[in-house]
């Protein structure tokens, strides 16, 4: 059972490994909202998303055997980049199981610090095997891009840092994927403040995580046909019960929206974010009437965006 206290722990653990990120805000936006809004931005952290957290945290507590045989991991994008750099910092091997449809940014941001790619079909059972084969290969540990305590305590971190520079918020909005971020944003703001609702942001065309909390049981994508490439994957068995017991609500996004709220981020607070993290923004307007003059925080996960494939200039 992991409890705040471990949250507190992994943020003294990984404190001199990360930023402590900027919380941006806007007048333009809180009016036109009807909400005081602040945005949590975690596409100014360190490879350029919030999943350093997790995996330096994940990492940090490996034994000097398991550091030796080296890290693998599967990742669509970020928590590879992220994986990669701690690994490279710490002076070990990473290997990075990969969707052969992952865009090239990605790809790219994992080579640069260093780790090693192996693709895959872009499908669950080919990922598994895939990393199946290579752990036994290998020996190397698996540092999971979601469903580990390490990585939600560690992911925990960027709520813990909003709701001690911002106070007295009624609600928190984060994009929902495998549950990492969300069950540790939960965990870390019923912990500081009972009475802060969370509520998770996915894509209309992924969206497990919203099935699976009307059927009470894990449902599995139907489709992950989505720009939000970072809300592909499938919701947690340890990250999945803590969203089914604390989460307010599960507010879902269609493309257009995410798209258009990215623009928006774009424009108004001047920064580069991911789709996969405008829909937070989208999730609101979307449902303005439920947080009209409200103080809301908002995680920005990520920015590693290929500016090459601005959507809106398509």
């Amino acid at each position: 059972m992991i409890t705040y206290r471990d949250i507190e722990l992994a943020h003294d653990r990984i404190s001199n490994y990360i930023h402590r990120t900027p919380v941006l805000t806007s007048q333009t936006l809180n009016l036109e909202s009807s909400s005081k809004l602040y945005f949590k931005c975690e596409n100014f952290q360190k490879t350029g998303s919030f999943k350093i957290r997790g995996a330096t945290n994940a990492i940090l507590q490996l034994n000097k055997k398991q550091l030796k045989n080296g890290i693998i991991t599967t990742s669509s994008g970020n928590h590879g980049a992220a994986v990669s750099y701690s690994a490279k910092n710490m002076g070990i091997s990473a290997c990075v199981i990969m969707p052969k449809n992952t865009t090239p940014n990605k790809i790219e941001n994992v080579k640069r610090y260093g780790g090693e790619i192996v693709f895959c079909e872009p499908n669950i059972s080919s990922r598994e095997e895939t990393l199946y084969q290579m752990v036994k290969k290998s020996g190397a540990s698996i540092i999971h891009p979601y469903n580990d305590h390490k990585i939600i305590t560690g992911q925990g971190t960027a709520a813990k840092e909003l709701i001690e520079e911002v106070k007295d918020l009624d609600s928190i909005i984060c994009p929902v994927s495998g549950g990492g971020l969300l069950s540790g944003t939960i965990l870390t703001a019923k912990a500081l403040n009972p009475n802060l609702k969370i509520y998770g942001a996915e894509p209309e065309n992924a969206d497990d995580t919203y099935r699976s909390l009307i059927n009470k049981k894990i449902m599995s994508n139907e489709t992950t046909d989505t720009i939000a490439d970072g809300l592909r994957a499938q919701v947690g068995t340890l990250t999945f019960p803590i969203i089914q017991e604390h989460v307010e609500e599960i507010l879902l996004v269609s493309e257009k929206m995410i798209i258009d709220s990215m623009y928006v981020i774009w424009q108004r607070l001047k920064i580069i974010i991911e789709p996969s993290c405008s829909i937070v923004f989208a999730a609101l307007l979307l449902n303005s009437k439920k947080f009209e003059n409200e103080r809301v925080g908002l995680i920005l996960t990520g920015g590693n965006y290929d500016l090459n494939k601005i959507p809106w200039q398509n």
